[in-house]
């Protein structure tokens, strides 16, 4: 059975900093591209930012410069480095790998 578990998030001030992870397991997984994904209240879902096996990376135009996407392929997991966060990057950030889903990690900004 795939499991996918994120941690990190959190509350943060305007201009702060989380770090999200996100662990896979699953017996004879091949882990290959994952991403981050986030829905905020009244909105949908929508992609944060993706990564291949081999680390190419893609982001949303809203948090390029700010979000890095980066990945521990010994250990299947993700991770996401949030720096200068704003109050409209609130919501549940989700992990991804195609067919799957985490439950998802809250992070509010204050301003």
């Amino acid at each position: 059975q795939v499991q996918l578990v994120e941690s990190g998030g959190g509350t943060v001030q305007t201009g702060g900093s989380l770090r999200l992870s996100c662990s896979v397991s699953g017996s004879g997984l091949r882990v290959d591209n994952m991403g981050w994904y986030r829905q905020a209240p009244g909105k949908r879902r929508e992609l944060v930012a993706t990564i291949s096996f081999y680390a190419a990376t893609n982001y949303a135009d809203a948090v390029k410069g700010r979000f890095t996407i980066s990945r521990d392929n010994a250990k299947n997991t993700i991770y996401l480095h949030m720096n200068d966060l704003k109050p409209e990057d609130t919501a549940v950030y989700y992990c991804n790998l195609p067919g799957y889903w985490g439950r998802g990690t809250q992070v509010t900004v204050s301003s």
